[in-house]
């Protein structure tokens, strides 16, 4: 295990909170993920599946979590499965969780074999009278591959025709949507590892490049540092590739008088980081290019200072709408004409900011919170607007992270990664 695990009482802690919301009677299962296949005997690393290390802390392929608060014995309120090492796993892949560790890692004092499962759980469920699923409900989800989890709700519903069907994920989206302090330190080591790759490419940086060879030391900053890698698929955009809001090919020459939009983040034990920064590939921004960057910079600065309890997304997304278009007039991008005239359902803005400013981050990049509810303290959201001129050839977007407070402005844990545009062609000096 490349990072340090947080302290059992943390999932402990997350556990009682899920089980609280769960009606009388109820058992609630939680899958990993499936190992995925690419070709031959070939995988796509190992992901766990984040509801059930929120629960757990287990990070290994073929665990099972089973929540029975209303057991018949006390012993089965919490049981953990998990995969029995054999000689063949100890020889070809390393040693498994041993039950001792599990319990130490996770609080959880029943452990059982994975293999015992459908028994464990065929005799408990005489007991209950709900069962909750885990199904992604993530307003961003699109599922066209059948899970670990998809199998065993299918095998269950044929097993246990008459019990009543519940769903854990309205539940998970409230409580992941806010972080618990030992949530956040883990957030905030991401950035930390983030910062070190930005700083180190800002030395690095100049014409002639590949987009990938950026790329590339942004991934040994991370990896050297404990970190798996990127919390997602990396964006190293130079000149008009910006403009391609999801450009991942990151496979051309960075020219000069370029500038190069990255977008990237460092995981640090399953939590994420989401950066984005714009720079010039030379060094030294253009007077235009300096004017459109402040001007991003500006919505970005006032931008955060709304992410405070009570504001929806929606209603924040709206006042963010308005400081862009104030910025867009001054840029001499739009008119005041087009803007009077502009079209409700899709503001002038958005020829030039067509996404939005704010998501949740935590253990899923794009992480769970409730969109039309207002966000609450604890919650951690990026803010990262932007400005695309597909016809000057170029885009800038600026991106930190930011955890909301009960009081006062929100806690930007990437307040130390240089972001002002004087700041960041001094160190490219360097």
């Amino acid at each position: 295990m490349r990072y340090q695990p947080l302290p059992a009482e943390l999932y402990k802690k997350n556990r009682k909170k899920f089980v609280a919301h769960l009606k009388p009677s109820s058992i609630a299962v939680f899958n990993s993920n499936d190992i995925y296949p690419i070709s031959a005997d070939s995988t796509l690393p190992f992901q766990q599946h984040r509801d059930i290390f929120y629960l757990t802390g287990v990070d290994q392929e073929e665990s099972i979590l089973l929540l029975f608060p209303d057991a018949p014995e006390d012993k089965f309120k919490e049981i953990l499965f998990l995969r029995e090492t054999n000689d063949h796993i100890k020889v070809w892949e390393g040693e498994k969780l041993t039950k001792e560790k599990a319990r130490e890692l996770t609080g959880i004092q029943t452990i059982f074999w994975t293999h015992e499962f459908e028994n464990i759980f065929k005799n408990l469920m005489r007991y209950a009278e709900h069962i909750y699923f885990n199904l992604n409900e993530h307003y961003r989800a699109d599922n066209p591959v059948e899970t670990r989890e998809d199998r065993f709700i299918k095998w269950a519903k044929q097993q246990f025709p008459a019990h009543k069907y519940e769903r854990s994920n309205p539940i998970l989206q409230r409580l992941r949507s806010i972080k618990e302090p030992e949530e956040i330190s883990q957030i905030q080591k991401a950035c930390d590892i983030t910062k070190a790759g930005f700083i180190h490419v800002l030395q690095v940086m100049k014409p002639g490049l590949f987009e990938y060879e950026i790329e590339a030391e942004f991934a040994r900053a991370f990896l050297r540092r404990g970190s798996k890698g990127f919390a997602y698929t990396p964006i190293i955009a130079s000149g008009a590739n910006a403009n391609v809001l999801h450009y991942i090919q990151n496979d051309q020459i960075i020219k000069d008088g370029d500038l190069v939009l990255i977008d990237v983040g460092a995981e640090y034990g399953n939590w994420s980081s989401d950066l984005t920064r714009t720079i010039p590939a030379n060094g030294k921004f253009t007077p235009r290019q300096k004017e459109v960057y402040n001007a991003v910079l500006r919505v970005k600065n006032k931008a955060a200072r709304l992410l405070k309890p009570g504001i929806t997304i929606p209603e924040y997304h709206k006042i963010v709408g308005e400081y862009m278009t104030e910025e867009l007039i001054k840029l001499k991008l739009l008119t005041l004409y087009e803007v009077k005239n502009q079209n409700p359902e899709w503001p002038a803005y958005k020829k030039y900011f067509m996404h939005g400013t704010s998501h949740h981050l935590g253990l899923d990049t794009h992480d769970y919170g409730i969109l039309e509810e207002p966000i609450q303290p604890g919650m951690v959201l990026t803010v990262e607007p932007g400005i695309y001129i597909p016809e000057e050839g170029f885009g800038i977007r600026l991106e930190d992270d930011y955890v909301v407070q009960e009081e006062g402005e929100p806690f930007n844990l990437m307040a130390d990664i240089p972001i002002e545009a004087d700041e960041i062609e001094e160190l490219m000096k360097k």
